[in-house]
């Protein structure tokens, strides 16, 4: 799209020189020295917990590294090295999943049109109108990113993907000299990706430096000119692109595979499936949400031993289904879910007890400063937070689940302090507490690196396995479970098509 064109002074140039960050405790960040020039554009890799979110977060200013008589951090804007980044934090623009979740959080809930109008001003909220000229520079932004027909929705009615798609807007609106997209492309279906992939590669038109992490090697963009690989908080890797196999540092590390063969596991699943009542049921069900129709006229059931994927483009009512079936939200008149062991006056809780949920939503609704431990535990009460202090009972059961999904070390640490996908794991640990008969997910694997993924769809496997039911939403195919027997495709809040499978379903997303 047109912008007004900037000269090199105009852009944000940062000089990192042996920086160290500590968080409760624990090492973060050790000896990074890195300078971002105008005109590079990095990609920022390593594994969860690795600090890439952190590094971002001290680029732009919102963080402080560690005291240290060494360390230096210094930013150049027009013409002049600076050694606070206070006069330019508005020109350095910061998008990831934690910008995203302030939203939710805070339950900012303006509409698009607002939203990407704070980009202008540079503001969290609205807060003054805009004139004439700003509203014509939303107008165009809101058009480049096919935003226009979302213009007056309530930013949280949109989905997950939307939402990025709409900040991505907002950050752009405001002309900053330096973008940090912290897994920009994660929740987003295939055509906004290749939407977002093209805006990065335009970019190249401009000297606007811009640093981008991820954990999939195929969203690295092919105008990238650096790449910084961290390694347990340590660079590992700093220089040109032509230097590096990136396919190598995104590769999983050795996982320990399942004992059982998969053509046991599958006919396993099979037997329990062939064997076990439904868990819900769908008759001529529409959901509304804010007067809007998002799911119209589903019939649909889903029994124990089976995995379906839901798919669907951004919007299509993926996550709104998945809060349904949770109970999060009604059924219209005229159609209605029927719940395993819900009958009138059984209250909804009955079902919960029985139902483990991993979505972006839980995510933000913790507090910064819950405990781990916590966290997992509420899970035996469906709950966010506990009214009670946990027996020793209950922190043994928190424990267990910690260790079955490899994060028996951060049950100390405080909710806000994990990483993006260290807190998944912990999230996936609240879900597993109770062992589960059903398992609701919700991108669930979204910012997870290719080892902790892994791991966890083994997990999932085993569910399936001994009889669980599995609801999926994924992008992508590498997150589907072996098991994956039926597929159910939405299209504007319609199921397009259900279907069951006797084969994987991995080969067959894109």
């Amino acid at each position: 799209m047109p912008t007004a064109r900037k000269s090199s002074s105009r852009f944000v140039d940062v000089d990192l020189r042996h920086v160290s960050l500590e968080r409760g405790g624990r090492q973060i960040l050790c000896d990074i020295s890195w300078r971002v020039r105008p005109g590079e554009r990095w990609v920022v890799i390593g594994s969860n917990g690795s600090g890439k979110t952190q590094l971002l977060k001290i680029l732009a200013g919102v963080v402080w590294p560690s005291p240290d008589e060494r360390h230096s951090l210094r930013w150049r804007w027009r013409g002049e090295w600076r050694a606070s980044p206070q006069e330019l934090l508005r020109e350095i623009a910061y998008l990831g999943p934690e910008r995203q979740d302030r939203y939710e959080r805070y339950s900012w809930n303006h509409s698009v049109r607002e939203v990407v109008g704070t980009g202008v001003h540079r503001s969290d909220i609205p807060l003054q109108a805009l004139g004439a000229a700003d509203r014509r520079v939303v107008t165009q932004v809101l058009r480049h990113f096919r935003l226009t027909r979302l213009a007056a929705r309530p930013f949280l009615t949109l989905s997950y993907g939307e939402r990025r798609r709409v900040l991505l807007a907002r950050v752009v609106a405001g002309r900053p000299g330096l973008i940090l997209l912290d897994e920009l492309l994660t929740g987003l279906d295939t055509v906004q990706r290749c939407a977002m992939l093209d805006w990065l590669a335009a970019s190249i038109r401009s000297k606007r430096p811009w640093v981008l992490t991820t954990h999939r090697v195929t969203d690295v963009p092919g105008v990238t000119t650096h790449a910084l690989v961290l390694t347990d908080g340590r660079v590992s890797y700093c220089g040109p692109m032509a230097n590096v196999n990136l396919a190598d540092h995104f590769a999983a590390r050795t996982v320990s595979p399942s004992t059982a063969s998969p053509g046991l596991i599958r006919g396993m699943a099979i037997h329990n499936r062939l064997r076990s009542p439904s868990w819900f049921r769908f008759r001529d069900a529409s959901i509304h949400l804010d007067y809007r129709p998002i799911v119209q006229a589903l019939n649909w059931e889903v029994r124990g031993g089976e995995c379906w994927i839901i798919r669907g483009a951004n919007g299509a009512g993926k996550s709104t289904l998945l809060r349904t079936i949770y109970g999060d939200h009604a059924v219209a008149a005229g159609g209605s879910i029927e719940r395993r062991g819900i009958l009138p006056g059984v209250p909804l809780m009955e079902f919960k007890k029985h139902c483990g949920f991993v979505a972006p939503h839980l995510q933000s609704d913790y507090p910064r400063d819950a405990k781990v431990l916590d966290v997992v535990v509420s899970g035996l009460h469906s709950s966010i937070g506990l009214n009670e202090p946990s027996s020793d009972r209950e922190r043994g059961h928190g424990k267990r689940a910690l260790r079955r999904v490899g994060a028996a070390s951060v049950s100390a640490r405080r909710f806000g302090d994990l990483s993006y996908g260290e807190a998944r794991r912990v999230l996936f640990a609240r879900a597993l507490v109770r062992r589960p008969g059903l398992l609701l997910l919700d991108e669930a694997f979204a910012g997870l690196d290719t080892t902790t993924r892994h791991e966890l769809l083994e997990l999932v496997d085993a569910s399936i396995a001994c009889g669980g039911a599995v609801v999926l939403a994924t992008h992508h195919s590498e997150e589907v479970p072996r098991l994956a027997s039926h597929e159910l495709h939405l299209r504007a809040g319609r199921a397009e098509s259900v279907t069951p499978t006797r084969e994987p379903l991995r080969s067959g997303m894109t």
